[in-house]
């Protein structure tokens, strides 16, 4: 009897203690999971190593935030406004970004692994570093943005907008760029090895020591694009100085 009783008064504090720590109030390593955060307000609110998982955050406003090393695993994040927000190795593994704003973000380092970023907003962001494995970006803007040596294997980024984007040693092996626009973009030895460029505007981009090794390069447009050493898809090396088509 004295178990059953035990047990029964168990069943009710769980769910109590849950709901209290939902309503903690915003702070450094705040422990919010399973949380209903939507449309809330956070604009410049510190948050820096705070548990977020599996939180609503849909709509949310986190403009300016401190987030370095927050976690927002499979989190709710669509249509959420993360711009110039402080994303230090912040996590977003398998979260939901579709829709958000995040340009001018802070995100070095950062996870987003088989994170959704469909038509997302990264403008001007800077991910050196970022792991997007697997993640879908389709339709996403990424214009100007920074990508140095981030990995976005097996990403898929059709139709996304790289425009004028610095991808410089990221490594985008066996990705789908398929109506991707990258042109003017800095793609020096970037790793392109089994990648789908077809119909890719590379116009104009700096694909210098680049490698294209078995990429699907049907109708991929390369007019001014520089290819000094770059490894094209039969693995020779284009000669220094070869402009638009590799000599």
């Amino acid at each position: 009897m004295p178990q059953v009783l035990a047990l029964a008064l168990l069943s009710l504090t769980i769910p109590q203690a849950a709901r209290a720590a939902c309503e903690d109030p915003p702070g450094k390593g705040v422990i919010w999971i399973e949380c209903d955060k939507r449309g809330v307000d956070l604009r410049g609110a510190d948050l820096r190593g705070a548990v977020l998982t599996r939180t609503d955050f849909r709509d949310a406003d986190l403009r300016g935030a401190k987030l370095s090393r927050a976690d927002f695993s499979f989190g709710d994040l669509r249509g959420a406004r993360l711009d110039e927000a402080r994303l230090l190795k912040a996590r977003f593994l398998s979260a939901d970004l579709s829709e958000a704003s995040m340009a001018k973000a802070y995100a070095k380092g950062a996870s987003f692994d088989r994170a959704r970023l469909l038509r997302t907003t990264l403008d001007g962001a800077l991910l050196d570093q970022a792991s997007l494995y697997q993640s879908d970006l389709t339709g996403a803007r990424l214009r100007g943005a920074s990508l140095r040596g981030a990995d976005l294997r097996q990403a898929v980024l059709d139709g996304a907008d790289l425009g004028t984007s610095d991808l410089e040693g990221a490594d985008l092996e066996r990705a789908s760029l398929e109506d991707a626009r990258l042109s003017e973009a800095r793609l020096v030895k970037t790793n392109f090895t089994k990648s789908n460029l077809l119909f890719a505007d590379l116009r104009n981009s700096d694909l210098s020591a680049a490698i294209l090794v078995e990429a699907i390069l049907e109708e991929t447009l390369f007019d001014g694009a520089r290819l000094d050493k770059a490894q094209w898809i039969d693995r020779r090396r284009c000669r220094r100085g070869s402009l638009g088509t590799c000599e």
